[in-house]
């Protein structure tokens, strides 16, 4: 009988999965139709009619050489978002990606600059260079935050400026950067060779950078790490429950301290898809700022789970390429930003609409076990 009992609990209790998809893709869904209908309003306070929108956009941003394009950058943005991700998981707001993911990638730079190995030990030495370092820097705003209390908000955001002093102080042409000749550019010597990553050639359309394999089976591991793993459990113990997870023996303090500097490790391979893929093969102006907003964005949209990230990046990056062409047609680029923020606190207002669906949900298979456990201990 305890063996029927047992059975009635795992059916009832647990959530349908089927149920619990449906609800998120109903999520997105309701997300989605709300961004597309402040879209629809801007474009209507314009005077420019859907189908211009979709004949412009086909033909400048969804092109073959476009959809290369988009998977080159989304790969960077997929780095920033899953870095952003795996704070999340423990509500920390790991602002400070954009500073860590320059100082890590400026130390590989300079680091292949002077080292040249064999490229089956360079590009390693390149991608643990820049991943210590700017983990490195992320544990600053961890030790703060568990030692003192110091928000990782405020911690993170000051980290972000003194990181882009101290780079900006090392690449000087006298320390450890360059200026071409007839160039007010300064950035880092070129890299050696044996640091420079194969791309995944596309015939006539372009190369993929071939860092974009290694972010897949990153977020392949970043699924094992925290859905499989004890590190997983505990971050999202100590998370959800500090005080219970204190008293069932995982330390929240030291799962705050391990998950920024995950966070941080992760972020310092933000730039080593252009380090390692790009033409220039060095440390320059051209590098993005403002990834710490995008990663955290985008880990927002895609739920911190490595596919919905991987989504989310791939849309982002398409809202942008669609800036230039909607400029072209009178749309100024500032709308889309706006669509990016839209999506953003939609997908937050949908899903906070889908937990309520869930709980009450939960609350009523709840009822439901315990009439149904009343009635087999009754005829038990």
């Amino acid at each position: 009988m305890s063996g029927r009992l047992e059975g009635l609990v795992r059916r009832v209790v647990s959530p349908p999965r089927l149920a619990s998809l449906g609800l998120h893709l109903l999520a997105v869904g309701i997300a989605l139709a709300f961004a597309a209908a402040v879209l629809a309003g801007i474009l209507a306070a314009y005077a420019i009619s859907p189908g211009v929108i979709v004949d412009v956009v086909g033909r400048f941003a969804l092109t073959p050489e476009g959809w290369v394009a988009m998977v080159n950058k989304a790969t960077t943005y997929y780095l920033a978002g899953l870095a952003a991700a795996i704070g999340f998981r423990m509500y920390l707001f790991n602002i400070g990606i954009d500073g860590q993911y320059r100082l890590g990638v400026f130390a590989a730079a300079v680091v292949g600059a002077a080292v040249s190995l064999p490229m089956v030990l360079q590009i390693p030495l390149l991608i643990t260079v820049s991943c210590l370092v700017a983990g490195a820097y992320a544990a600053v705003a961890a030790y703060l935050k568990a030692s003192r209390g110091v928000s990782e908000v405020i911690s993170t955001i000051m980290l972000n400026a003194v990181a882009t002093g101290i780079v900006a102080f090392l690449v000087a042409p006298e320390r450890l950067g360059a200026r071409d000749e007839g160039s007010n550019n300064t950035q880092t010597p070129l890299m050696s060779e044996s640091g420079w990553m194969p791309s995944i050639p596309v015939p006539g359309l372009g190369e993929i950078y071939g860092f974009t394999v290694l972010a897949v089976l990153l977020g392949v591991g970043f699924w094992f790490l925290t859905e499989r793993t004890r590190f997983g459990f505990e971050q999202t113990a100590a998370g959800q429950a500090p005080r219970a997870a204190l008293l069932g023996g995982t330390d929240p303090r030291r799962m705050i301290v391990l998950t920024m500097v995950v966070s941080g490790l992760i972020a310092g391979l933000v730039g080593l898809p252009e380090l390692l893929g790009s033409a220039t093969h060095r440390y320059g102006i051209g590098f993005p700022a403002g990834l710490a907003w995008v990663g955290l964005s985008i880990a927002i949209v895609g739920r911190n789970h490595p596919v919905g990230v991987a989504l989310a990046a791939l849309l982002w990056t398409f809202l942008e390429r669609c800036a230039l062409p909607l400029d072209l047609i009178g749309v100024p680029k500032e709308v889309v930003s706006v669509v990016q923020a839209t999506v953003v606190l939609a997908v937050v207002t949908s899903y906070q609409l889908v937990h309520g669906i869930s709980t009450r949900a939960a609350r009523r298979r709840a009822a439901s076990y315990a009439g149904r456990a009343v009635a087999v201990e009754a005829v038990s």
